[in-house]
Parts: C-alpha cells; structure tokens; sequence
C-alpha cells in the first residue's frame, strides 16, 4: 500500500470496533455532521444537566462513551489495553475544565501526580498531560504575561503555580514519564511559556521530558521555537513540543477586535497549515535538538511527516517522534500509522460525566466546523460497513 492510500484502510482503522460501536459512530457523526442538530443537543443536553435530569446515562451511552475513556483512570484501563494490543498508546487526559480556586489546583496536581504514577506502570502510557490553567486562575497567568504589578497575595498564587509545576515535572523526571503541557489562550501563554522554559533546563538535560504546546494557528509560534532553540543551545537542554493547530480562533479573533489589536491568528485555514508543515519541517531537520509530538487530524500534514522521516532518515519508531489523535476520531490516521510501526498515542479524556461535558461540547463544535472532517469520518465509516457486509 503507497504512502498517500494508507488512510483509505477502514479494515485496519476500525479493526477495534465491533458492529454495534461502528453504527454508533456513524450515528454520532451523522449528528455532528447536521450543524443545528449539534446546536439543539448541546442546549438541550446544557439544560438537562444543569436541571439535574437524568441525561447522563444517555450521554455516556453515546457521546461519552465514544469521545472519552471513562470516569475514572481505573475505568480507562479496558480502552488502553485493546488499543494497545493494535499497538496505539493512549494520554490519559483529566478533562475537567474551569476551575477557580486553590483547593481545586491542589486537587488537579494530585490528579496529575497520580496520572504520572500510573503511566509509569504501564508501556501503554508513554505521557503525562495537565494543562496551566489547571494549576492556578487565569487571571494570574494573564497579569504575568502583561508584566503586570501584582500584589502580595498573588505574589504568593504564583509561587504556588511555580512550586506544582516543578512538583509535576519532578515527578515525570522521577517515573521518566515525558509530559505535555497543553496551549491555551496567547494573553496568558507568555507567562506559561517562560514557566515551561524554566522547567526544560532544569529537567531536559538528556532527553525531552517537559514539553511545551506550540498552536500553530498563531503566525508567531515558528520565531518563537527558533528562539527556544537559540536558549536550549546556550543553557544545553533538549527541547520537547507538542504541536498543534489550534482551539481557541474564534475567541482569539474577538479579543483582537474587541481590543484593537491585530490578531495573532493566521489569516486563513491555508496560512496555518503553512505553518504547520513548516514548523514540523525544523523540527525534523532539529531532531538532535526538538523532540516533537506531532497532535494532527490532517491528513496530508501526517504524510508530509512521514515523507520526512524518510528523508531525515529518522527511524518509523524513532523515540523522539510521536503522533497523536483524539479518541474517538480520525481512527484511519492513529491505526495505520501504528500499523506501518509509527509511535501513535490517543488522547483519551476522562472524568466525571458532568464535569468533561464542556470538553465534548467543544469537540462536537469543532468537528462541525473543520470542514470536511465530518464527512471524511462518515464516509470511511460507511465503507467499513459495507465492507463487513460483504
């Protein structure tokens, strides 16, 4: 099978998926794909859970159990270990969002403390993952990136942050468990970034083991690698990154207006998969120097990569490359690269049905809007389908 048709296998895509599973995906994307639909059941599933319906057990029959591993990491384990048996790795992801208080960043570094021990117990979990806002309000991560004055208390906030992240890369230097730490929006990403850089030097002396998320939607991430790679060159540390396009482009390009300033996002879908390709491009031609985790659902950014290896002559299983997917998508991408011998990891989130709503509200808004995903997914499904029939 050439390069550019590996996608096209559905038998090794949904090999996982029993008949039953594979009509509920295409249920699933066939909602998705009707975009008022997506609107109505996000209200309505919205409404019913804040009234306390009984809708959970519904969602988790269908949404949840389709985008997420479970409510617990116990409960993630039958996923990890079927998956793995195709040899696709699984990021145990906590996804619950928007927490505001000090207890509750404890709760979320204890969390990942424990994700961490776990991952190292198993070869099927080559990652940690938590992400900054997770370990302190986003107002102190915003007046840091402004250079803001702060006052005593938040003085002490920041330290607080400042000692989790160092207990969390400590822990994942300890377990020798690589971490990702997730992008979020560029009015607070400065102060994450220099946070993340700080944790490098002290913990990537010999190998990645902190990596930073750079959102290539944003035109300024590739002058920003170059310049990490310029430090990583004077302090002698391995630089790690995640890269990704993006989640945030529409409340980024609203702030920018609301603001007056101009957006840090590129100007089209073409500009950002420009800068994608070519960032991952040094990053391969750097891999001495970067190790990447390469998080796409495209297509031809994933061939690109592999067409590089190639040319880099960086081996298929070359420890300082991986690919990544999100659960329950782009299965044709995550099972045949691992096929061909490629390092794939799924991210798979879990928790509390209620609190990892937000998450799948944001996945199925997303799917609606990356045209063409949908109906890729809906199209490959049927084919399997069909194929079984036969």
């Amino acid at each position: 099978m050439g390069k550019n048709n590996l996608f096209d296998n559905t038998q090794t895509a949904f090999s996982l998926k029993s008949d039953s599973e594979l009509e509920r995906a295409y249920f699933l994307f066939k909602m998705i794909a009707n975009e008022p639909l997506v609107r109505i059941g996000t209200a309505v599933t919205n409404f019913a859970i804040k009234a306390h319906l009984p809708v959970q057990g519904l969602i988790r029959a269908t949404v949840f159990d389709h985008f997420c591993g479970g409510v617990s990491e116990e409960d993630c384990l039958p996923v990890v270990d079927k998956m793995y048996t195709k040899k696709v790795c699984s990021v145990l992801d906590y996804s619950v969002e928007g927490k505001e208080e000090e207890k509750q960043f404890d709760a979320v570094l204890n969390k990942t403390l424990e994700l961490i021990e776990f991952a190292d117990q198993k070869d099927a979990m080559p990652f940690g993952v938590f992400k900054p806002t997770g370990f302190g309000r986003f107002l102190i991560w915003q007046k840091k990136t402004e250079g803001a004055v702060l006052t005593q208390e938040e003085q002490d906030e920041w330290e607080r942050i400042e000692e989790r992240f160092d207990k969390v890369c400590q822990k994942a230097y300890d377990c020798d468990v690589a971490l990702l730490i997730d992008g979020e929006e560029s009015w607070m990403q400065d102060a994450a970034d220099d946070l993340v850089a700080k944790m490098m030097r002290k913990y990537n002396k010999d190998k990645a083991i902190v990596y930073n998320t750079l959102q290539l939607y944003r035109h300024d991430r590739q002058e920003y690698l170059q310049r990490l790679h310029e430090e990583s060159k004077v302090y002698d540390f391995k630089i790690g990154v995640k890269i990704v396009r993006g989640a945030y482009m529409e409340k980024e390009n609203e702030r920018a207006k609301e603001k007056g300033y101009p957006t840090p996002i590129c100007k089209d879908k073409n500009h950002t998969d420009q800068n994608f390709n070519m960032t991952m491009k040094y990053i391969l031609e750097n891999i001495e120097d970067i190790s990447v985790f390469i998080g796409t659902h495209n297509e031809e950014s994933s061939y690109l990569a592999m067409q590089l290896m190639e040319e880099y002559e960086i081996t298929k299983n070359d420890p300082r490359v991986w690919f990544g997917q999100l659960y329950g998508m782009s299965d044709h991408i995550s099972f045949n690269q691992a096929s061909e011998g490629y390092n794939v990891a799924k991210y798979l989130p879990f928790g509390p049905v209620r609190d990892v709503m937000p998450y799948l509200i944001r996945r199925a808004e997303e799917n609606t809007s990356v045209a063409g995903q949908t109906s890729r997914e809906l199209n490959l499904l049927s084919q399997e389908k069909k194929r079984r029939k036969l």
